[in-house]
């Protein structure tokens, strides 16, 4: 999968889940903007 469709379907599950960004990162020990960053399709390399 590329960077875009998996931002999206993390997007898509967490707001399925009526969750922010900030309390996904929070349960996953990371920051908002590295949420943010995932669901953009911004990724480290």
């Amino acid at each position: 999968m590329d960077q875009k469709k998996i931002g999206n379907f993390i997007a898509k599950l967490r707001k399925e889940k009526g969750m922010t960004q900030r309390e996904l990162a929070e349960r996953l020990c990371v920051s908002d903007k590295t949420v943010s960053k995932w669901e953009c399709g911004v990724s480290h390399s």
